[in-house]
């Protein structure tokens, strides 16, 4: 059941804060060389916090329940800065970064400062537990930034023992809500189960018939799996019998990839198989020129990057943004400006607007993590760059998910919006409102 919510459209520029009414899975991504990850003003440390920088003392909100104590308003960001996810981490870290300094630049909530405590969790579950527990000592109001299903289905629990409401960006496990979650909150990546749907509908809208499904024996690529028997039967789409290949770095891709070509694939679906992905991608450019493949969720620049020319009319990906959109076009160009990294993935818009929601409900509520939580189940937000209205089940799911699902093509990009290369975008399909899942 999902409450009564009012509208908010949140958009934020430099000078002025405007609040009007209105997967990973554990296992490892695309290989590729990870990249710096120093930001603009941060430093390293366990955790590290960071105050962006204030020029203007402009009050934000539109409620006035928060002492204006000159105390920061922390927000936690728990993580992959080191290990498998950095690619994913590094962008999650310069969208909370880039919204808080925004924020602050239009003087803060309420006249406080928002300060963001950064936490590793190395992609390990007992590292993510005990950076969740030294955040809340720390006295965040919030955690946002979680990208591995390992690390989110054990910090879950513990941030509705400890009250702390928390945003997953790209872990997808159903593990990590249950029906009575009230703390944690699904915000880019749907629930495993959630993802099928939408390669069903492109399938149908194209007319096809036949496609083919290479996943990874590992807890995403199983769930991944299971959403496709499910979603596929009965359909009138055959998937075949489903590839299950082993996680790299040593795996030869080549008799799962020629099974699918054998078995007269028109799509070939590698949405459960993320390490997989690039050596995937080159092999169908040869057994099956012709056939789109489908990515993971996987930040485009890192998954072009090992690709290069192979992935051009080829790589097709789903994002909770729509990279096509005017609106993800000013912020990209924002963000661009303020970080070293090359492309603003769904990742750092995601991470961008945990930020900006945070903000909105201690201006409305104060800095209670417990009323911040509840308030946050009584709204819908139009997120800046976002493909769909943000809004939430009960227990924390996304309630109105609309994946983008997009190819990538020859460009140009648009001026400002790419710095990992020419490439671009061509828009394929965008699903249907998915149904939420219940654990």
């Amino acid at each position: 059941m999902i409450r009564t919510r009012r509208r908010w459209r949140l958009a934020v520029s430099i000078g002025a804060l405007v609040l009007v009414v209105g997967a990973c899975g554990d296992g490892g991504g695309d290989a590729s060389t990870p990249p710096e990850t120093s930001a603009p003003g941060a430093t390293e440390a366990e955790p590290t916090e960071t105050t962006a920088s204030s020029e203007t003392t402009a009050t934000a909100g539109t409620g006035d329940t928060t002492a204006e104590s000159g105390e920061p308003i922390k927000i936690g960001m728990l993580t992959d800065m080191s290990v498998t996810f950095t690619q994913w981490g590094v962008n999650v870290r310069d969208g909370m970064l880039l919204a808080a300094e925004e924020i602050n630049a239009a003087g803060g909530v309420n006249g406080r400062m928002i300060e963001i405590v950064q936490a590793d969790t190395e992609n390990d579950a007992e590292v993510g537990v005990q950076a969740l527990e030294r955040l809340a000592e720390e006295g965040v109001v919030a955690v946002g930034g979680i990208v591995s299903s390992g690390v989110a289905a054990p910090v879950a629990p513990v941030a509705e023992e400890l009250q702390i409401p928390t945003f997953l960006v790209k872990a997808g496990t159903e593990a990590a809500l249950t029906r009575d979650s009230r703390f944690v909150f699904r915000t880019c990546l749907p629930a495993a189960p959630m993802t099928a749907p939408p390669l069903l509908q492109y399938a149908q809208e194209q007319g096809l018939t036949n496609v083919g499904v290479i996943i990874a024996d590992y807890p995403w690529g199983q769930s991944f799996r299971a959403a496709v028997e499910q979603t596929f039967e009965g359909s009138g789409v055959d998937y075949g019998e489903i590839q299950v290949a082993p996680v790299p770095p040593d795996t030869d891709f080549t008799p799962y990839v020629r099974a699918v070509a054998d078995a007269g694939a028109e799509l070939l679906i590698a949405t459960g198989h993320p390490p997989g992905n690039a050596p995937i991608v080159a092999l169908a450019a040869d057994l099956i020129p012709d056939v789109i493949v489908t990515g993971a969720w996987i930040p485009p620049d890192l998954a072009v990057g090992s690709l290069a020319e192979t992935a051009i009319g080829r790589y097709a990906d789903f994002s909770c943004v729509d990279y096509t959109s005017d609106e993800y076009a000013g912020l990209a160009r924002r963000y661009l400006e303020f970080s070293d990294n090359a492309f603003m993935s769904d990742d750092a818009v995601a991470a961008y607007g945990i930020v900006q929601m945070v903000a909105d409900a201690v201006a409305n509520v104060g800095d209670d993590p417990v009323a911040i939580a509840e308030y946050l189940h009584g709204q819908t937000y139009d997120l800046e760059g976002y493909a769909h209205p943000m809004s939430w089940t009960e227990w924390g799911e996304l309630a109105e998910s609309r994946p983008v699902f997009t190819v990538i093509s020859e460009g140009p990009a648009p001026d400002g919006l790419n710095e990992a290369g020419d490439w671009w975008f061509e828009k394929l399909s965008q699903s249907e409102p998915l149904e939420p899942y219940e654990p």
